[in-house]
């Protein structure tokens, strides 16, 4: 990685890694659960014109581990929208739990977001009215460095169900102004995703031409 700036959120340190130099806008990498930002830009991402970041999540590669976990993927929005803030607009990238956060943040600032592409990763696999279960803690876990097991526990699956997905979805389509607003490319699909890919604005890709909606934008 060429450079990392250290973002300030709250009490965590978030790692901004600098994957390549580009002219134009940049494209933020999210990466998904228990993983932490690559060393490269992925083959399929090399096409992007601009810049590429990458962002590790709380409790992920070289940013903050906190203290008893509260891990939710509203928190981690939270991470992306200060990314967004010190990039300004730019295309977002994510896989598994980073496609998720990336469709959040997508919905949340149509304005800063130019785009958003949705891929294969682990975490958040699906929606649904109900928990998954509860996690029984009779001691705390021992945590010796990213990626958290709190993370790993409580972003594993995502208590909301999938129209809380495509709402986003739908605000992305509506509020920023593009055709194709969202991108998906994953091929395997949860409930969330499946209502995401069937809304209007949501175009569904292959992963070797990901890049190619929004490159012009």
């Amino acid at each position: 990685m060429s450079a990392t700036v250290v973002l300030r959120h709250n009490k965590v340190d978030l790692a901004l890694h600098r994957l390549r130099d580009g002219e134009g806008r940049p494209l933020l990498h999210l990466h998904g659960l228990g993983e932490r930002s690559p060393e490269r830009v992925p083959d399929h991402l090399e096409p992007w014109p601009g810049p590429v970041w990458a962002l590790d999540f709380t409790g992920h590669g070289e940013s903050t581990v906190p203290t008893g976990g509260g891990y939710y993927c509203e928190l981690l929005m939270a991470d992306a929208d200060a990314a967004l803030a010190h990039l300004g607009p730019s295309t977002v990238y994510g896989r598994g739990l980073g496609a998720y956060v990336a469709l959040l943040v997508a919905g949340a600032r149509p304005e800063l977001v130019r785009g958003a592409i949705l891929d294969d990763g682990p975490g958040l696999h699906g929606g649904g009215p109900e928990p998954a279960g509860v996690f029984v803690l009779p001691t705390p876990l021992p945590v010796t460095g990213p990626p958290d097991p709190y993370a790993l526990l409580e972003l594993g699956r995502d208590v909301r169900p999938p129209d809380y997905a495509a709402t986003y979805a739908r605000q992305a389509a509506t509020l920023s102004g593009l055709d194709t607003a969202i991108a998906v490319v994953a091929v395997a699909r949860p409930p969330w995703l499946e209502a995401v890919a069937d809304e209007p604005g949501v175009r569904v890709v292959p992963r070797a031409a990901c890049t190619e909606p929004f490159a012009t934008v």
